[in-house]
């Protein structure tokens, strides 16, 4: 019953989620047996597949430094996950105590658990919507309250966007995002690509929609990833594989090459 005691009445336990398995592969505990059953047989796949994980959270940290050294105070984080080490506003608030977090999750068990851990700060909150409808977070009262759409955004969509398939218009849904953000605001996405990969990805992507998970992995090309940054100015390397995007130390790579590559990430300013 204790161990129970965190999940929501409205989980389905007997489903796996994506945050959840996430949240495994980055050495977390708010998972469930099925959320490990996924992870092992992701796993037997690509062995790798924790390193990939852990990449993308190093990039999370790298882009959000950046951002603080060109003047951004406030970010949005859509699909946050479960809280686990170096989350945005940890960073952030390390460069800058004043910086401002609102972290959007569609996850009942990544919500609450982020209502916990930001109960004490009056900077940073969550809010539990879908980024599919773009509406429910830019106009919710918690969003608005903590953020000036005025002034400069630093808005990251990491690991996300491949979870939207090419029928809901990924394309059109960052278009509306980035229209809401003010000249100066910064983007970072990351996003699973097929490109130089072996068919270990496609074994990947299948034993996700065979899982009964709600969500099913579309893997994109360079260009589409590109385009999903609009008009807004790449920072150099531009779009990488995220380890390329300026690491600075040995722990921002994967000793596996290809792993390095399974993810790209960018950011971009709009002017």
């Amino acid at each position: 019953m204790v161990q129970r005691e965190w999940i929501p009445r409205s989980v389905d336990v007997s489903v796996p989620s994506m945050a959840r398995t996430y949240d495994f592969l980055l050495g977390g505990a708010h998972n469930f047996a099925v959320d490990r059953e996924l992870a092992v047989h992701v796993e037997r796949v690509m062995p790798d597949a924790r390193s990939a994980a852990r990449v993308n959270r190093a990039f999370l940290g790298r882009a959000v430094r950046y951002m603080t050294d060109q003047g951004i105070r406030q970010f949005l984080d859509i699909g946050s996950g479960i809280p686990t080490v170096a989350n945005v506003h940890e960073v952030a608030q390390a460069e800058d105590p004043g910086c401002r977090v609102v972290y959007v999750d569609k996850d009942p068990i990544a919500v609450a658990h982020s209502e916990l851990m930001l109960a004490d700060d009056d900077r940073a909150t969550i809010v539990h919507a879908d980024m599919r409808d773009p509406e429910s977070v830019l106009g919710h009262p918690e969003t608005r309250g903590l953020l000036d759409f005025d002034q400069p955004i630093g808005l990251l969509v990491l690991m996300m966007l491949h979870w939207v398939p090419d029928g809901d218009d990924p394309w059109a849904l960052m278009a509306r995002y980035r229209d809401a953000l003010a000249p100066g605001s910064h983007l970072a996405i990351t996003h699973v690509t097929a490109d130089g990969q072996d068919e270990r990805l496609a074994e990947v992507t299948g034993l996700i929609r065979e899982s009964r998970s709600a969500d099913n992995l579309t893997e994109r090309p360079h260009d589409q990833v590109v385009r999903l940054f609009g008009d807004f100015e790449l920072v150099e390397p531009g779009v990488v594989g995220c380890a390329a995007w300026r690491p600075s130390r040995r722990g921002d790579m994967s000793d596996t090459p290809e792993m390095n590559m399974v993810i790209y990430g960018g950011v971009a300013r709009k002017p």
